[in-house]
C-alpha cells in the first residue's frame, strides 16, 4: 500500500512576507522624501541609492556568478562618458541618455567578456582592472569632452531637465529610486528564475554545477553583460548628479569598486539584502567619521577585517544563518500539504 503525497514549492517565508512588508513602508517614506527633507538630505539618498545599486550590481557579479571584478569602475565612467558624449555631441536629452547609456555599455561588455573570461580567478580581477585603466587613457585622449581635464555638463542642457533648481533636484532623486528600484527588482527577478537556480548552484559549486549540465560561461556571461548595463545607468545617473566628468573621477577604483567591495563585503556577499545594509553602514562611517581624515580609511579597513574574521558571510549571513531571516523571498521551500487527500493504490 503506498501513499501519494501532495506538495509544493514556496518562496515566501513569515521573515520574507515581515521583510517584502517593511521593504513597501520604506519605499513609500523615500518617494515622499522631497516633501520631508531638505536639499542636503536629498542629495545625500540620492547617493546612498545609488551606491546601494552598484553593490547589489558588484554582489550579483562576484556573489553569484563568482566574478570578483575590481574594475566596474570602467562601465562607471562609460556611462558618464556616454551621457556627456550624447548630451553634448548630439544634443540628447540627458534623462534620456541615461537609459541609452545601458545598451550601448551592454554591447562593448561583450567584446571585453571575451577578453576577461580567457583569465580566472586574481588575473581575472587583474585584468578587469587593466580594463578600466585603459578605458580612462582612451577617456583622457577625447578632446571634445576635455581631455584629461574633464568636461562640465552645458547650463541648456542642466535647464532642460526642470525650470527651477528644486524641480530638477526632485526629478534626480526620484530618478535615483526608481532606478534603484528597478536595479533590485531585476535582480531578484532574475534570482527567482531557472538562471537564478543555475546562479546559486555556480555559486556553491561550479564544478558540480557544469557537472549536471549548467552552461557556466554562458551563464556567467549574461550576468555580466546585465551587470554593465545597470552599472552603466547607474554611472551616468551619478554623473548627472555631480554635473561635472573627468578621466580620473570616472574611473576611480576607490570611489565605484573599493567601497563597492567593502560595502558587500560587510554586509554579506551572496546576500540580496547584504548590499543594503553594507551601505547602510557605509553611509554612517563617512558621516560620522570622515572628520577624521585618512584615520576615517584605517577604521574602515580595520571593521572589514573584523567582519571577515567573525563573520565571513557578512552581518546579514550571519543573522539569516542564526535566526533564518530573509528579507526577500528567494530560496525554495517544499511544502507538504497534509491536510490533501491522498489516494492509496492496494496492491496484493
Amino acid at each position: 500500500m503506498s501513499e501519494q503525497v501532495r506538495y509544493r514549492v514556496e518562496h515566501a517565508t513569515r521573515s520574507s512576507r515581515i521583510g517584502v512588508g517593511l521593504i513597501a513602508i520604506v519605499l513609500m517614506v523615500l518617494a515622499l522624501a522631497p516633501f520631508w527633507g531638505d536639499r542636503q538630505m536629498l542629495r545625500l539618498l540620492a547617493e546612498l541609492l545609488t551606491f546601494v545599486a552598484l553593490a547589489s550590481l558588484w554582489n550579483l557579479l562576484a556573489g553569484y556568478a563568482g566574478l570578483v571584478s575590481v574594475g566596474q569602475q570602467a562601465f562607471v565612467g562609460l556611462g558618464g562618458y556616454l551621457l556627456f558624449a550624447m548630451v553634448i555631441l548630439a544634443g540628447v536629452h540627458p534623462i534620456a541618455a541615461i537609459f541609452i547609456a545601458g545598451p550601448i555599455a551592454a554591447a562593448v561588455s561583450i567584446p571585453v567578456a571575451a577578453l576577461t573570461f580567457r583569465l580566472r580567478g586574481a588575473y581575472f580581477a587583474i585584468g578587469t582592472w587593466v580594463v578600466a585603466e585603459v578605458f580612462r587613457l582612451l577617456a583622457s585622449q577625447v578632446s571634445v569632452l576635455g581631455g584629461g581635464s574633464g568636461v562640465s555638463l552645458p547650463a541648456a542642457a542642466v535647464i532642460a531637465m526642470a525650470p527651477t533648481r528644486q524641480a530638477r533636484e526632485f526629478e534626480i532623486y526620484w530618478l535615483a529610486l526608481a532606478l534603484t528600484v528597478l536595479v533590485l527588482a531585476a535582480i531578484v527577478t532574475l534570482l527567482r528564475s531557472r538562471h537564478g537556480l543555475a546562479l546559486t548552484a555556480i555559486r556553491d559549486n561550479e564544478v558540480a554545477a557544469q557537472s549536471n549540465g549548467i552552461d557556466v560561461t554562458r551563464v556567467k556571461l549574461i550576468v555580466y553583460v546585465l551587470t554593465a548595463f545597470g552599472t552603466a545607468m547607474i554611472g551616468a545617473l551619478i554623473f548627472l548628479m555631480k554635473l561635472r566628468i573627468s578621466p580620473d573621477t570616472a574611473f576611480s577604483v576607490n570611489d565605484w569598486t573599493a567601497f563597492v567591495i567593502f560595502i558587500t563585503v560587510i554586509g554579506g556577499i551572496g546576500r540580496i539584502e547584504g548590499p543594503i545594509i553594507g551601505t547602510i553602514i557605509f553611509f554612517f562611517m563617512r558621516q560620522t567619521l570622515s572628520d577624521l581624515g585618512s584615520l576615517y580609511l584605517l577604521i574602515m579597513g580595520a571593521v572589514a577585517i573584523v567582519v571577515m574574521l567573525w563573520a565571513p558571510k557578512g552581518l546579514w549571513g550571519l543573522i539569516a544563518e542564526r535566526y533564518g531571516w530573509q528579507a526577500l523571498p528567494l530560496q525554495r521551500h517544499l511544502v507538504f500539504d497534509d491536510t490533501a487527500p491522498r489516494s492509496r493504490d492496494k496492491r496484493a
